[in-house]
């Protein structure tokens, strides 16, 4: 069995001060993929960099205090790839790559549009540059398993309030067409949502009103991948037994063989 883990901290430095590297240790994960670093090489202590029997791999932000995504991993990749080779995006510190074999796994931090009408395009602009890469990806004919935060929510059960969100960056209709394609015409898969069709699954809150609490929750973190390796999940979870960040981390556990 191989457990992947991949988690939106909220800052690396924040979520190590509420526990996640001591549930790291005692998670089993084989590989963690984690996003919004909000720290440089510089700002790391050794146990974030590189925690105990794990390999530890970044690709930074330009910009201190923010975005920035990493990877641990048990095993030591034969490779080990950052950015997308597109410099406006390299600059925010969002894709690393690493391949084990015939297995690659990346960590992704795709933009948030929330916050202005301007960084919204610059999220529509990723979307659209990373599109043909994705299609290079499925053709490179490796399992493949893409984890982060997507920062779109696809579907009606993948928020509470999905009524009063539909104008909202994270569920316009651009966003979800967009995951549709690369679900239908593509060929990638949606783990959780192949393991659990009528399960939510949210991973995100709002620190507003009592969001957490009564779980109005939106899924934006995925573990996307190949059909072959994607037909290897046997089972997946939501951590929310203590809150590291505004995000939780989400577990999925893939069989050796497909058939196993």
């Amino acid at each position: 069995m191989l457990r992947i883990v991949s988690a939106n901290l909220n800052g690396i430095r924040s979520a190590d001060k509420k526990g996640f590297f001591a549930w790291l240790a005692n998670s089993g994960a084989d590989v963690v993929c984690v996003q919004e670093l909000k720290a440089q090489a510089a700002d790391l202590a050794e146990h974030q960099r590189a925690p105990d029997g794990y390999h530890g791999f970044f690709h930074y932000a330009e910009k201190k205090g923010y975005s920035g995504v990493g990877l641990y991993s048990k095993t030591a990749p034969d490779r080990v790839e950052e950015g997308l080779g597109v410099p406006e995006f390299d600059a925010e510190g969002r894709y690393l790559r690493a391949d084990f074999g015939n297995l690659t796994v990346i960590s992704l931090y795709l933009p948030s549009g929330s916050s202005s009408p301007e960084r919204q395009q610059v999220k529509f602009a990723f979307m659209e540059v990373f599109l043909p890469q994705l299609e290079a990806l499925y053709e490179e004919g490796r399992d493949i398993v893409i984890c982060g935060d997507w920062n779109i929510a696809h579907q009606e059960i993948d928020l509470k309030n999905w009524k009063g969100n539909m104008k909202n960056s994270g569920f316009l209709p651009e966003e979800r067409a967009w995951l549709t394609d690369l679900f239908h015409r593509v060929g990638w898969v949606d783990t959780w949502r192949r393991l659990y069709p009528d399960a939510p699954g949210y991973t995100w809150w709002s620190n507003r009103g009592q969001a957490y609490a009564k779980d109005v929750g939106w899924r934006i973190d995925y573990q996307i991948a190949t059909p072959g390796f994607a037909c290897r999940a046997g089972s997946a979870n939501v951590y929310k037994d203590e809150k590291f960040s505004d995000h939780a981390p989400l577990t999925v556990d893939y069989r050796d063989t497909a058939d196993a």
